[in-house]
């Protein structure tokens, strides 16, 4: 079922190039790290070489400055993030800005930061920002932007998703 999705967004915290390896190309890793230690210019220099030796697409997330400087595909916005800053940059014409959003005040506020596609969460995981799939169908309606399913996908519930307006999905547990 999951061959039918034209792309799937794996968030790591951690470099495991096996994890990575497994994946086939329609994958896009995003590398996420929200510690309060500075990122490792390294790090994201070795997973980008090691997601372009394998032909797969590598975002940063919440660094777009450095994404731009590494010549990585894309960068990924987190609700959270609120800033504009980036609108000021000039892009190379392939580098995508996804962003994730758990409400309609947070989707306009990615609108207006010119993303490209919103992250919208969590579909299935029930935590604070738990939707489930009728709220995540309404709040979807009030953007023109494709949307990404996030939170609590499994095999299981992956049938789930034709429910949705969506050709993407994201995730973390459902990828290791």
């Amino acid at each position: 079922m999951h061959k039918l999705f034209k792309t799937k967004y794996y968030f790591i915290s951690k470099f495991d190039s096996s994890s990575i390896k497994k994946q086939d190309n329609k994958t896009v890793i995003i590398y996420r790290n929200y510690s309060t230690v500075p990122v490792n210019e390294n790090l994201i220099i070795k997973i980008r070489d090691f997601c372009k030796k394998n032909r797969k697409k590598f975002y940063l997330s919440n660094n777009i400055k450095l994404a731009i400087k590494l010549d990585l595909d894309g960068a990924y916005i987190p609700s959270f993030n609120k800033y504009f800053v980036h609108l000021n940059y000039s892009f190379k014409k392939n580098f995508e800005l996804i962003g994730s959003a758990h409400n309609i005040k947070e989707i306009r506020t990615k609108e207006v930061q010119k993303i490209k596609k919103i992250v919208i969460s969590s579909i299935f995981k029930k935590n604070k920002n738990y939707l489930g799939i009728y709220r995540f169908k309404n709040i979807s309606k009030y953007t023109n932007k494709k949307i990404i399913a996030l939170g609590g996908i499994t095999k299981k519930n992956l049938n789930k998703l034709s429910l949705i307006n969506s050709d993407s999905f994201a995730g973390i547990s459902f990828f290791e």
